[in-house]
């Protein structure tokens, strides 16, 4: 579609690569291939199938389960229709997914089938009562539907809502249409950015979470170029490296995965000479395993890649050329706004700072979200009148043009790629029969780049078993949110207002690191 840069609907881009390439590898896992012409016709066959369940445009569906090529199908026919997908992190506790489930009022949910228990314990508490379709039951459903004609969604119709945890609690549904998913892509084509044109025999690793923009993102990158995308469930450091003598060019890393891939002993006799781009993002790349990756892959082109759910993903790139094995300044940054993203830096009155001072990184893009579900309020306190979006990541910009992060002012914390919000797992803390207060931090880590740390104050009389605090905890969310440590202390520190300061609590940890965030 190089010559072609009109398109920015599912719909669309499906057509022309059933026309264009019908034979060509769209998704492969574990040695089922489908191709472009097989997937357009296999998502006409799943709108028959969400017809016959009185499934209508504009209705939601959840996938809960590991990455699939089924939920990639799905998400394909969901799109092209105008419904809404919602893919569910099936590391969430059963109450996690029911909040999901109720707040979308999906009407079906398809899941793995290792998750069929809990899906339909937790599909049977909710008001709306979807019916669940296991993966195996899915495709022979799909297998007997006749293709379907259909009036095919438009631009700006949503097609995904993604679920960010939520800063007081409950998480949040970021809606995001086909002009989002797709309209950056007419701006890198048209800057002729080398990483965003793609070969017919390129491929997608995508071993990331597709509950997460990191992994939904990469099946639209893959479908939208009309190359493999290469599904694994979840990220092993072995299946990474299979993928890549597989013949994976291209792939989104977080960090912390990295390190196990590069650390595997399988690496030193890996053939990585396939490799043309690694992304990654998330967090930061120390620049020791930045060295060791470049080393073990040295074909590869290294791509920083800066982004969240609300702006549908990448919004800023540092390109391969700023990347040195002996380390420079850009290589701290976020990089710098891609073609078609204005990024500021904006202080308390909502204007830019000039360059160099600190403030919160706002971004004005085609592919920011409208609004969160059914969070009006949330909504205008994040997309100002402008259309400007507040991530609320703090941070100052050079003359270049390159962010540098500094903090987040949402206190969020990012462990191993996953996003963990502290006031989440306070809630879950809180109740526990000893604990009187609770304060979360992230603290350094090697492996994961921050960790979950809870601070807590025992109530008069008792004494705080950090063991079994942790034990409580959790039976109540994911594992990735429960703390690792806990630090009993005396009392909280608090400002004038009674606020607890975080800032006061994180300070002993973050000495002598480059920057207060991993």
């Amino acid at each position: 579609m190089k010559g072609d840069h009109r398109y920015i609907t599912f719909d669309e881009i499906l057509r022309f690569w059933a026309a264009e390439r019908p034979n060509g590898a769209a998704l492969e896992q574990d040695g089922r291939i489908t191709d472009f012409g097989e997937l357009e016709e296999l998502s006409r066959r799943i709108i028959a199938l969400f017809r016959s369940r009185g499934v209508a445009k504009g209705d939601r569906i959840a996938w809960f389960g590991k990455n699939s090529d089924l939920y990639c199908m799905l998400y394909m026919a969901a799109a092209r229709y105008g419904v809404v997908m919602v893919p569910i992190g099936w590391r969430l506790a059963p109450p996690e997914v029911a909040y999901i489930l109720q707040d979308t009022g999906a009407k079906l949910v398809f899941c793995g089938e290792e998750f069929l228990e809990t899906a339909t314990k937790v599909a049977n508490v909710v008001p709306a009562s979807p019916e669940v379709i296991h993966a195996e039951q899915a495709r022979s459903l799909v297998a007997s539907c006749d293709p379907a004609e259909f009036e095919p969604a438009g631009e700006d119709d949503p097609v995904l809502q993604l679920y960010t945890s939520g800063t007081t609690g409950n998480p949040k549904g970021a809606v995001l249409t086909n002009a989002n998913l797709l309209g950056l892509r007419n701006h890198a084509l048209e800057a002729d950015l080398p990483w965003n044109y793609f070969e017919p025999s390129d491929c997608m690793l995508v071993a990331m979470p597709c509950a997460h923009i990191g992994g939904t993102g990469l099946i639209n990158i893959s479908i939208a170029g009309g190359i493999r995308a290469l599904v694994q469930a979840e990220f092993t450091p072995v299946g990474v490296l299979e993928a890549i003598e597989n013949g994976a060019t291209h792939m989104f890393i977080v960090p912390a995965a990295l390190q196990m891939v590069v650390q595997h002993p399988r690496a030193p006799e890996t053939d990585f000479s396939h490799l043309k781009y690694l992304m990654y993002g998330a967090a930061p790349m120390p620049l020791e395993l930045l060295k060791e990756s470049v080393r073990t892959m040295p074909n590869a082109g290294f791509l920083q890649a800066y982004g969240m759910t609300e702006t549908s993903g990448t919004i800023s790139i540092l390109p391969p050329e700023d990347h040195e094995l002996a380390g420079n300044d850009r290589m701290r940054s976020a990089g710098k706004a891609v073609p078609g993203v204005e990024i500021q830096v904006r202080g308390p009155e909502n204007t830019e700072l000039p360059r160099g001072e600190i403030g919160e990184v706002c971004i004005h893009s085609p592919s920011n979200t409208p609004g969160y579900w059914k969070l009006p309020q949330a909504t205008a306190q994040t997309i100002d009148e402008g259309g400007w979006l507040h991530t609320g990541d703090a941070a100052f910009m050079d003359d270049d043009g390159y962010i540098y992060i500094q903090d987040r002012i949402k206190d969020m914390i990012i462990s191993g790629g996953e996003n963990v919000y502290p006031a989440e797992v306070e809630s879950a803390i809180y109740g526990h029969p000893a604990v009187a207060e609770v304060a979360v931090i992230g603290v350094p880590s090697e492996r994961w780049g921050e960790e979950v740390k809870a601070c807590v104050v025992a109530k008069p009389g008792t004494e705080c078993d950090p063991g079994d605090i942790i034990a409580w905890t959790r039976e109540r969310i994911a594992p990735f949110k429960v703390p690792k440590s806990i630090d009993v202390i005396p009392e909280m520190p608090r400002n004038p207002s009674g606020k607890i300061l975080r800032r006061e609590l994180r300070k002993p940890y973050w000495e002598g690191q480059e920057r207060q965030v991993s």
